[in-house]
């Protein structure tokens, strides 16, 4: 057998050269075009579902989220084990199945069991179930940045940087200090990049650890509320109340209907500080008369993307 396929090779010897070319034709042309991972997910089948309670410490949190959270996984099918954390104001569990089971199924099956268990947990504890991705899934990390002047003129009164150092915004936000121009990153990064990011097909979700959250807080002086009569709940309610946009019903003129709305959103730090809270004498009580509302950004922990995992059937 093999002397005939000398043989052959020999006597066909152009043909042999040829198919070899178009072979490694084909071996170049499949290099470029097949999806290789650098770092295949070896990653078993797992589901995490992930809980946020401020007001709770990591042994109640244990008690009365991560363990309620577990008793109702168990018996679910094709469920292996479940392995969890329990920290202040933060519950995980990570449900692991086998390699058969199909991801999405076990979604759905841990989707059934959670709506089951949430009438049981504390008030404000909403378990989420986490994005089709594990922690081989970073795949991009980038920062936001300004783009500095590369040596041209400086147009005070046009969005960019200014004459005294200052940064305007197209909305017209002139940004003083460091804090607020940081702060204003993370704006960018969260109401600009992510949502254009989360379109592309394959990415399960785009996560932000980074940058300055921004945030308005109102800090109450205890000796003014006591003073007048009033409570944390009065602001709080205050607040919510003030902050909504009501529509009553519409006007029909001319054969046109013209609808009535009432905005009611609050969008800046003054807004905030001019709400009423109550009366006294006829006199508006102010959420200035009685607290300090400040716009107060909040650390966070850089950017990156996650892409999504294949199903069981579908991994290296």
């Amino acid at each position: 057998m093999i002397s005939r396929i000398i043989e052959f090779s020999i006597r066909r010897r152009w043909l042999v050269v040829l198919a070899c070319f178009i072979a490694s034709a084909l071996g170049l042309w499949s290099l470029t075009h097949i999806p290789i991972d650098a770092v295949p997910d070896i990653t078993n089948n797992q589901v995490q579902i992930n809980t946020v309670a401020p007001a709770l410490s990591p042994v109640e949190i244990e008690k009365q989220v991560t363990f309620r959270i577990e008793t109702a996984l168990a018996g679910t099918p094709g469920l292996e084990y479940t392995r969890s954390l329990s920290r202040n104001g933060f519950s995980q569990v990570t449900a692991v199945f086998g390699d058969k089971i199909n991801i999405y199924f076990a979604r759905q099956q841990i989707n059934e069991r959670l709506l089951e268990v949430r009438g049981s947990l504390p008030p404000g504890a909403e378990p989420r179930i986490g994005p089709v991705s594990t922690g081989l899934g970073e795949i991009y990390m980038w920062t936001v940045e300004y783009q500095r002047s590369s040596g041209g003129a400086v147009k005070d009164g046009q969005p960019g940087w200014q004459g005294d150092g200052a940064y305007l915004t197209p909305d017209r936000q002139r940004l003083t200090s460091e804090l607020e121009r940081a702060a204003y990153l993370r704006t960018v990064q969260d109401w600009i990049i992510r949502p254009q990011l989360k379109g592309v097909p394959g990415v399960a979700g785009v996560d932000a650890i980074g940058g300055y959250v921004k945030q308005y807080q109102v800090q109450p002086d205890p000796s003014k509320l006591i003073a007048l009569g009033l409570s944390f709940g009065d602001i709080a309610r205050a607040i919510e109340a003030n902050n909504l946009s009501r529509g009553a019903t519409t006007i029909e003129q001319n054969g046109e209907g013209y609808v009535v709305r009432a905005t009611g959103r609050v969008e800046t730090a003054d807004e905030i500080a001019d709400i009423a809270v109550s009366t006294r004498a006829s006199i508006p009580v102010r959420i200035r008369d009685i607290a300090e509302v400040k716009s107060e950004p909040r650390p966070g922990p850089a950017a990156q993307v996650n892409r999504e995992t294949k199903s069981s059937s579908e991994r290296l």
